[in-house]
């Protein structure tokens, strides 16, 4: 029988398309005002970063349920060492730093901390007191990831999500870590990406969808309780991965479960809505196949301003953070519509200012990722800003994209310069995220004033 979540992902997927306004009313529909003269920069104290996760970078892993997952789908790309962040990660901290960084995210690997039940390795923590320690000293604070979807292979082995001593096991790792680095005062992040998460264990482990969203939310809600005894000041959140046409159906009901306990709302946003098989790929026989992989969905970049306008209205006056935003390319190749990673990024930091400029409470944007990563199953995704060939480089170079010295007179400049018209302009209402795209679409004036 279907998990009634993963009924409920896919039922709000498919109705979203329901949801959908004829076209052509969608341009008799008064823009939402957005005064010229109002959109300037994201100031001074706008908190600009990178992000990443452990397990995706690392390389070295320990035995997990992702481990474990690779060994069980052969046609996957082999992990070997991914990129190998534990052992580059003081030249990739520097690269962030070059940037003007303010924020450096990472992720907390419980299988590298406790390998064994009742067992910790004081090894894997002194690892990341090494990382932590070279954030702070490159002048940008850690944002600390507590669960990017990576247990330990014994956790795995007795079932993961599914059994019963998941949470008090989990519980008593995060307790550990909060009370290691809350000296550093980091920004948390207790669980990425819940809903996602869940589809991969309900896929890969043979999950109660229901019952895991049910832990993930208790042990979220437990630990940023438990955050705030030994760290008052505390910024904790549970990042959501946003999607477009069908967000309040698909994380709905995990933030009626935690949005009492969030001190900001963190977004992820990548791809826009298109209604089903309208990206596919038709193939001769006249039947239709899936996209090829990531860098065949929509980008749709104003889409950002959408998904933290969904959300400021959700939480009125909530700080909100972009906590992943990027574009992937298939092994770096360029983009058969011609957008490149600059354009992209220009355009989205243009969407950012004309939600702040619209009263949204933005104050950061952690750009996915600083380098290219393990994507769950391949290396195919690029999303860096540095881009590392895995498969054909041994030497794992790290090569600056286009975006390198784009991120970096942004970060200068506060934002987009005056006069900044965004390369690609926004889709048909339908297309972007429906139907509040469409019920206020906002437009693009002539001009940015200057940040």
């Amino acid at each position: 029988m279907r998990r009634r979540l993963h009924r409920l992902v896919l039922a709000g997927l498919a109705a979203a398309a329901t949801l959908l306004p004829v076209a052509s009313a969608a341009h008799a529909t008064p823009a939402l005002p957005s005064p010229q003269g109002t959109h300037g920069g994201l100031g001074p104290d706008f908190l600009w970063g990178v992000a990443a996760s452990g397990f995706q970078s690392e390389g070295h892993a320990p035995d997990s349920n992702w481990t474990h997952y690779i060994d069980a789908n052969p046609d996957w790309d082999r992990y070997r060492n991914s990129i190998d962040f534990r052992s580059r990660y003081q030249s990739d901290i520097a690269l962030a730093a070059s940037l003007g960084s303010k924020v450096f995210r990472i992720g907390i690997e419980w299988a590298r901390l406790q390998p064994e039940p009742g067992v910790w390795d004081e090894a894997g923590f002194a690892f990341y007191d090494s990382v932590i320690d070279d954030i702070v000293a490159n002048g940008m604070e850690p944002m600390l990831t507590l669960d990017h979807w990576v247990y330990p292979g014994w956790a795995a082995d007795r079932g993961g999500w599914r059994d019963e001593h998941m949470v008090a096991d989990w519980l008593a790792n995060a307790r550990k870590v909060v009370d290691r680095y809350t000296s550093r005062n980091p920004v948390w992040v207790t669980v990425n990406e819940p809903v996602a998460y869940i589809m991969h264990e309900v896929r890969q482990n043979d999950t109660d969808a229901d019952q895991m969203l049910d832990r993930v939310a208790q042990v979220h809600n437990e630990i940023y309780d438990y955050i705030h005894q030994v760290q008052p000041k505390a910024l904790v959140t549970s990042n959501v991965g946003y999607v477009a046409g069908a967000e309040a159906q698909v994380n709905g009901p995990l933030m009626e479960r935690i949005g009492d306990k969030l001190d900001f709302i963190g977004v992820d946003y990548y791809f826009g809505y298109e209604p089903p098989k309208s990206h596919a790929v038709n193939l001769p026989d006249g039947s239709v196949a899936p996209p090829a992989g990531m860098w065949d969905l929509p980008i749709r970049p104003e889409g950002i301003y959408y998904a933290l306008q969904h959300y400021s209205r959700m939480f009125p006056g909530k700080p909100l953070w972009v906590v992943e935003n990027g574009m992937p390319t298939d092994n770096g190749a360029p983009r058969a519509d011609g957008y490149t990673r600059s354009d992209h990024l220009r355009d989205t930091v243009y969407w950012l200012q004309r939600a702040k400029a619209d009263g949204m409470n933005l104050i950061g944007y952690n750009y996915w990722s600083l380098t290219d990563n393990y994507e769950w199953g391949s290396f195919a995704p690029r999303f860096g800003l540095y881009t590392v060939d895995v498969q054909t480089d041994p030497s794992l170079t790290r090569k600056p994209t286009d975006a390198v010295g784009t991120y970096r007179q942004i970060i200068t400049a506060g934002g987009v310069p005056a006069g900044y018209e965004p390369v690609r302009f926004p889709s048909d209402c339908h297309l972007v995220d429906p139907p509040a795209s469409c019920e206020s679409p906002v437009t693009v004036p002539t001009a940015v004033p200057a940040p």
